[in-house]
């Protein structure tokens, strides 16, 4: 499972695809102070990274992958 929803935080693995988007809104709607740990996060869908831009979670760990990690970093303003 690419996202795995714990009690106050939303962690990313591998390939998160399009089918994860409408879930992921859902549970932020539920969960405004979130944090998003994508540390071992290979692939983000944009319909995901739109999700997490319009919620405005605070990220706990950037991607591995210095250019994902350098595209999610700009869309997102770390906090």
């Amino acid at each position: 499972m690419p996202i795995d929803y714990k009690k106050n935080q939303v962690v990313f693995s591998g390939i998160v695809s399009v089918d994860d988007a409408d879930n992921l809104l859902a549970w932020l709607q539920n969960k405004p102070s979130a944090k998003v740990d994508l540390a071992t996060c290979s692939h983000l869908h944009p319909a995901n990274l739109q999700v997490l831009m319009a919620a405005d979670c605070r990220v706990s760990a950037w991607p591995a992958d210095a250019d994902l990690r350098a595209w999610l970093q700009t869309a997102l303003k770390s906090k």
